[in-house]
C-alpha cells in the first residue's frame, strides 16, 4: 500500500508501542541508558519524546511533505499551526465552506487544515458526492466523537448507525416512512398548525401590548415536537397548549450553543469524549439531564406500545408500532431510535420553517402571491379535510418549501471519516482523513445552480419539469437531506410537514418583521437558525380570519 510506513508512524498506536518497547531495551539490555533503571520513569521520559516526534510529524512534516492529499486545491491563508481553525469559528458552521466551494477552482475535491494542521477533504461536486453518499458509502462513517456526543441526546439510533446495524434498522423502520403512508399523515400536520395559529392568536388577543410580538421559532419548534409526537409516536405532547413543556424545555436549552460548548468542542482535540463530558460544568449536566428526560420518556412509549400489542389492540402505524411488529429492535434500540426522532424530527423541520418565514418577509410580494394561492385552495381556516392531494396541489408552495429547503439547509455540514484506505475520483484518500459533506456550500454552488444560487428564487421550481431539481444540473446538487444509503429516512415526512405549516400560518397571518433589515445572527450548532430568533408582527388575514 502507498505511504505504508509513513501512515502508520502518524498514529498514537505508534507512538505508544515504540516506547514500550523501546523501554524494555533500555532497561534489560541498556540499563546504563535507561533512567535509574527503572522501568516507569524510562517509559515516562520516551512517552513524552515519542509524543514530541509523533506531535512533529504530524503537525509540521505529513501535511505538507508527506500527505497524498497535499497537491490538491487549498484553501488560501490561515495560520502555520491553526490551518483555517480560526476561519472556521468565527463564522457559522457551512459559511466558510460554502465562500470556498465557489471561489477556489476545482475539480470536486478541495483541502484545508484545521487545528493543528489536521487535514480536511471539502467534497463539491455531484461526482465526488456520488462516490462518498452512494457507491462507496460504507467506506465513509461518522467520526467517533460525534457518534459520541450526538448519541447522548439523539441516541444510537438510525441516525448515528453504522455498517450492518444502519442497513438493518433502517430496512425495519421503511414501512413506517412510505409515501402512501405519509400521505395519511397529512391531515395530522394540517391539525396541529391550525391548533398553532388558534394558540397564536389567544396569545395576541390576551396581550396588553397594542402591537405585541411574535418569536416565530418557539411556535414551530413546539408544533413540530407536538407533530412527532402524534404521528411518529402516537402520543400528542401538549408543547403548544403548554409553553412549559419539559421537552421542548430541555431541547431548546441543550441545543443552544455557548460558550462553554465551544470550549469543550475545542477540547475533544486533546482529550476523550469519556473525561470531557464528566467535567463538572453546568452544560454536562443540562445535557445529561436532557437525555435523561427524553430516554425516560422514549422508554414509557415503548412500553406502552409493547403493552397494547401484547393485548392485540389496534395500533397506528407510527414509527414505534412499525419498528415493534418488524421484531428486529431490542427495547433499547427501540428507545434509541425514538429518541432521534424525537430530537431530529422536530428541530430540523421547525428551523427550516424559521427560514421560509423569514424570506416571506424579505419579499413580499411572494408572500401575498403564497397567500392567494392556499386561500384558492383552502376556502376556509377551519377546514378539517386538508388532505395530500390538496397541499400537494400547490405548486408554489412547493416551491417556496424546496428553495428554503435549498438556501437555508437547517444542518448546514457533516463530517465522515474514511474507515479505510480508499479513493474520491481516483484521487488517493489514506484511513482516517476527515470528509466535509456541506449542503450549504453544495446548495449554493454557483456551478451548480447557475450566477443566483445563492438568492432565494422559488421560480427556479416552478419552470416546466424542475419541481423536483429546481434547474440543477444534477440531483446531487441538492444535498440537504443527503443521498445513498445514508440519506434522511425522514426527508418526505419533513418536507410534507414543512408546506402543511407553513400552508397554515401564510394562509392565517399577513406577516411582517419588527426589524426588516435586522442583520440575523445565525446560531451554530446542530441546526443553523436564527441566533435570537425571529420576531414578527401578524395580522389576520380575509376570510381566514376566523
Amino acid at each position: 500500500m502507498p505511504l505504508i510506513f509513513p501512515e502508520y508512524l502518524g498514529t498514537y498506536r505508534f507512538w505508544l508501542t515504540s516506547s514500550m518497547l523501546n523501554t524494555m531495551l533500555l532497561v534489560r539490555v541498556f540499563p546504563e541508558y535507561s533512567i535509574q533503571r527503572s522501568h516507569f520513569l524510562t517509559l515516562f521520559v520516551l512517552f513524552i519524546l515519542h509524543g514530541a516526534v509523533y506531535g512533529i510529524y504530524n503537525v509540521f512534516i505529513y501535511p505538507f511533505f508527506v500527505s497524498p492529499l497535499r497537491h490538491l486545491p487549498a484553501v488560501p491563508g490561515g495560520t502555520f499551526f491553526f490551518g483555517q481553525y480560526y476561519a472556521l469559528v468565527k463564522e457559522p458552521s457551512g459559511v466558510p465552506t460554502r465562500r470556498w466551494a465557489n471561489e477556489i477552482p476545482n475539480d470536486g475535491l478541495i483541502r484545508y487544515l484545521h487545528l493543528f494542521n489536521r487535514e480536511r477533504l471539502l467534497i463539491t461536486s455531484p461526482k465526488a458526492l456520488a462516490e462518498v453518499l452512494t457507491t462507496k458509502s460504507y467506506d465513509f462513517v461518522k467520526p467517533d466523537l460525534l457518534r459520541e456526543s450526538l448519541g447522548k441526546v439523539l441516541g444510537n439510533g438510525v441516525l448515528l448507525a453504522e455498517g450492518e446495524e444502519h442497513k438493518t434498522q433502517r430496512k425495519n423502520l421503511m414501512p413506517a416512512f412510505h409515501f402512501r403512508h405519509i400521505k395519511e399523515l397529512y391531515p395530522i400536520f394540517w391539525s396541529k398548525g391550525q391548533e398553532m395559529v388558534e394558540c397564536i392568536r389567544a396569545e395576541l388577543k390576551n396581550s396588553s401590548d397594542s402591537n405585541p410580538v411574535v418569536e416565530v421559532y418557539g411556535w414551530g419548534s413546539r408544533a413540530t415536537l407536538d407533530i412527532i409526537g402524534v404521528a411518529g409516536m402516537g402520543q400528542d405532547f401538549n408543547a403548544l397548549q403548554d409553553p412549559t413543556n419539559e421537552l421542548n424545555r430541555v431541547y431548546r436549552s441543550v441545543f443552544q450553543p455557548d460558550r462553554t460548548a465551544q470550549v469543550l468542542s475545542f477540547l475533544s482535540f486533546f482529550l476523550p469524549d469519556v473525561i470531557i463530558s464528566n467535567l463538572p460544568l453546568a452544560r454536562n449536566r443540562n445535557v445529561r439531564a436532557a437525555a435523561q428526560v427524553a430516554r425516560d420518556t422514549c422508554r414509557r412509549l415503548v412500553e406502552q406500545k409493547k403493552r397494547r400489542l401484547a393485548h392485540k389492540e389496534p395500533m397506528q402505524p407510527d414509527i414505534i408500532s412499525v419498528a415493534l411488529e418488524s421484531g428486529g429492535f431490542t427495547d433499547e434500540e427501540l428507545v434509541d431510535n425514538m429518541m432521534t426522532f424525537l430530537a431530529a424530527g422536530h428541530l430540523t423541520t421547525a428551523t427550516a420553517f424559521v427560514w421560509a418565514v423569514y424570506e416571506l418577509c424579505q419579499h413580499p410580494e411572494m408572500q401575498t402571491r403564497l397567500r392567494e394561492e392556499i386561500h384558492a385552495h383552502i376556502s376556509n381556516f377551519r377546514e378539517d379535510n386538508v388532505t395530500a392531494e390538496v397541499i400537494e396541489n400547490m405548486p408554489y408552495l412547493h416551491a417556496i418549501c424546496q428553495e428554503t429547503l435549498r438556501l437555508w439547509a437547517p444542518v448546514p455540514l457533516t463530517l465522515r471519516d474514511a474507515a479505510q484506505n480508499t479513493t474520491i475520483l481516483g484521487e488517493f484518500v489514506p484511513k482516517g482523513t476527515r470528509i466535509i459533506l456541506a449542503p450549504w456550500a453544495v446548495n449554493q454552488n454557483m456551478e451548480l445552480w447557475g450566477e443566483d444560487a445563492d438568492k432565494f428564487n422559488p421560480d427556479r421550481w416552478t419552470a416546466p419539469g424542475q419541481a423536483n431539481a429546481g434547474g440543477a444540473v444534477s440531483n446531487y446538487a441538492f444535498l440537504t437531506f443527503l443521498h445513498g444509503p445514508h440519506s434522511c429516512i425522514g426527508a418526505k415526512f419533513s418536507q410534507a410537514e414543512l408546506a402543511c405549516l407553513l400552508a397554515v400560518f401564510v394562509g392565517a397571518f399577513e406577516i411582517k418583521m419588527v426589524d426588516r433589515d435586522e442583520v440575523i445572527d445565525i446560531k451554530g450548532g446542530a441546526t443553523a437558525r436564527p441566533k435570537n430568533g425571529l420576531k414578527v408582527y401578524l395580522k389576520s388575514t380575509g376570510a381566514w380570519a376566523n
